[in-house]
């Protein structure tokens, strides 16, 4: 019989430091895919298996009959920036004053890194159901789409995103959605102005009108439906004395509970209507148009649903509980940004719980770094929930 292993503290860094040191910007996760089928194959995962988008799943089945858990964490990063601007190096995963160092290492390869540290410690003669710990690709691009992909392929009873919450249980989070406006005028040399229609100036009179009369919703859990301009392009670019013909911004719309993809351009589109006669416009959710390291394109749109679940439901009490009675989580909250939750519960309705060491607002910023104190605490919660959640909640 396995007996009950507690947390390799040095094992556990070394795992993560080994992660934070295989770079895996979006689309290019594969080398860290292979690493860790590798190392989840040497702690006794009972299944790995990497499906067609690239995404990785490793499987350890208990004794007992129960619910299957799965534990999901994205594999890919957002670009590092000018190298320069580190104190550490980006990918060196040097540990200095207790915190561990380098991109990916709060989002969230240290958080990853735990669950399958955790995972490979799990006694499997005292284990009720079944626990699936998943690296997904592409969330930073396209939250949810990838993970779609792995609830229909493990059907899972439960789901924990692993995403930073500072060992708090979270149990919503707004959801986000990429709306692309586009204004169209008609290219002329721009000595003769006369002649053409500038879709940027047409493009800044939209603007000025809908910021304007854009009140957001309010959620009193989740808070603002935020609506934010996040990049803006011209074409022809570089103009070359050309008065450009198209003029594209992106909107990054944070979504409440309940809004559908129709309801949120219907919104936008009624506080538009005043210049519908005077100017040409379009809009839409952007496509997500990303190619996945195995070369998939994922489709669908951008358009991630928000989650709100009851502080209440069995499956947060009893994980509550749990993490309490071991003085291994810090409150309950909710996530500021968007997760694969998106996905599990957003869109699957599959009971859903965010939980992970870390610091939430260390994700995408320079000198990103992780305390290893909340690191290993994290761990010491994967563990725990994974051992204990199949016969304290069931299903």
């Amino acid at each position: 019989m396995q007996e009950t292993v507690a947390v390799d503290r040095t094992e556990l860094l070394e795992l993560v430091q080994e992660m934070i040191r295989i770079p895996s910007y979006t689309g290019q996760e594969g080398e860290l895919v292979r690493f860790l089928e590798k190392h989840m194959l040497e702690k006794g995962f009972d299944a790995v298996s990497i499906d067609a988008a690239g995404n990785l799943t490793g499987t350890i089945r208990g004794m007992h009959p129960g619910p299957a858990i799965l534990f999901d964490g994205h594999l890919d990063t957002v670009e590092i920036g000018n190298p320069a601007d580190w104190r550490v190096g980006p990918f060196s995963g040097e540990i200095l004053e207790g915190r561990l160092y380098g991109r990916g290492t709060s989002d969230m390869k240290g958080p990853l890194g735990a669950m399958i540290h955790a995972a490979g410690r799990i006694d499997k003669e005292n284990l009720w159901g079944s626990i699936i710990v998943s690296g997904t690709v592409a969330e930073e691009v396209a939250e949810g789409i990838s993970l779609l992909r792995v609830l229909d392929a493990q059907n899972p009873d439960l789901v924990v995103i692993g995403e930073s919450t500072d060992l708090r249980l979270n149990t919503g989070q707004r959801g986000r959605a990429e709306i692309s406006l586009k204004t169209f005028g008609k290219r002329a040399h721009s000595a003769s102005p006369y002649a053409g229609v500038n879709a940027v100036t047409k493009m800044m009179k939209l603007l000025a009108g809908f910021f304007e009369a854009y009140h957001p919703k309010v959620h009193p859990v989740l808070g603002e439906a935020i609506l934010e301009l996040t990049d803006i392009i011209s074409s022809p670019y570089p103009g070359a004395s050309v008065m450009p013909e198209l003029c594209e911004v992106t909107f990054d719309r944070r979504l409440l509970t309940g809004e559908t993809r129709e309801e949120v351009l219907a919104e936008i589109e009624s506080l538009l209507a005043p210049y519908k006669e005077e100017i040409r416009y379009e809009l839409s959710v952007r496509a997500n148009d990303v190619l996945t390291w195995t070369g998939t394109e994922l489709g669908g749109v951008r358009f991630a649903p928000a989650w709100n679940y009851d502080v209440d439901e069995p499956w947060n009490q009893a994980a509550y509980q749990l993490l309490s009675e071991a003085g291994l989580v810090e409150g309950l909250n909710t996530y500021a940004f968007c997760t694969n939750g998106s996905a599990s519960a957003g869109i699957r309705n599959i009971p859903t719980i965010g939980y992970g060491p870390g610091h939430e607002v260390q994700a995408h910023t320079v000198d990103e770094y992780i305390e290893v104190d909340s690191l290993v605490r994290g761990a010491e919660g994967y563990l725990l929930l994974m051992q204990q959640m199949g016969r304290a909640w069931g299903r």
